[in-house]
């Protein structure tokens, strides 16, 4: 079994939290599950999504 590796705040030394955070880009606002300190709130954001799925909103919401 692959174990996950444990991402850890760099302020707080603390263990990140899997938390659906709100997100706004323009005049949008959406949410989404992303790893979040629970002490500072600071929010880890993979690469993988904001060049996926957040450059496809953001693609999106500028054409409108």
């Amino acid at each position: 079994m692959e174990k996950k590796s444990t991402l850890i705040c760099n302020k707080c030394k603390v263990p990140l939290e899997e938390i659906e955070v709100g997100f706004r880009y323009l005049t949008k606002q959406f949410r989404h599950k992303v790893s979040r300190c629970p002490s500072c709130g600071q929010v880890y954001i993979p690469e993988e999504l904001a060049k996926g799925r957040m450059a496809e909103v953001e693609k999106i919401l500028e054409e409108k």
